[in-house]
């Protein structure tokens, strides 16, 4: 996940020349983000996803100098952007030279991007602890498009797997829950993982 942070100059909306908006900085680099989007969706495929081209989720935008509608913005921000890691070139390596290239001379705006987190797992098929997870469960490992803290652990050496009762689709809902039918099956193979790792 990652954040960009357009700003502007402050001003009155009477003359918004007199100012710099950022949200119109931000909307210009949104733009040419979804444009890239749709690029990477057509040079890019991979068929172990469920949905298999890149993905880029715009997950919250604000912007405002002051409770007012009578002022310029002078702050915009994007954050939970979500970009999936399909090639070499970061969002924000992207977002950068999409301001370098002219979103910053035609809004007159400041643009900054960073990293706030990245979280993306790699292929552990072969490890030991995802083969005995789909021997027990009788189900093979798939490939899913959503982060967890797997690769922190995964640098400090260890292997791991990602499993659990309940379905992305309940995830971020407002009424997200778990099945209490998925529960006792979980607490099974937790147990058999263990006596077969652990003890």
């Amino acid at each position: 996940m990652e954040a960009i942070r357009v700003r502007g100059r402050s001003g009155h909306s009477s003359d918004p020349s007199l100012g710099r908006n950022a949200l119109e900085g931000m909307y210009q680099v949104l733009g040419e983000l979804l444009a890239w989007r749709d690029e990477l969706q057509q040079r890019h495929r991979n068929p172990a996803f469920n949905v298999p081209v890149p993905t880029l989720n715009l997950g919250h935008i604000h912007g405002r100098r002051q409770s007012t509608a009578s002022a310029v913005p002078v702050n915009c921000t994007s954050t939970s952007v979500r970009c999936l890691a399909w090639t070499s070139m970061s969002c924000v390596a992207k977002w950068n030279a999409v301001y370098n290239n002219g979103c910053r001379q035609r809004s007159g705006t400041r643009c900054r991007a960073a990293v706030r987190r990245h979280a993306g797992h790699g292929d552990t098929g072969c490890a030991p602890i995802v083969q005995a997870a789909e021997r027990l469960t009788g189900h093979s490992a798939e490939a899913v498009a959503f982060g967890t803290e797997g690769p922190y652990f995964n640098e400090l050496g260890m292997q791991t797997l990602i499993l659990g009762p309940g379905d992305i689709e309940q995830a971020h809902q407002p009424d997200e829950y778990l099945r209490m039918d998925r529960i006792a099956p979980t607490v099974d193979l937790l147990e058999k993982m263990i006596g077969e790792f652990c003890l």
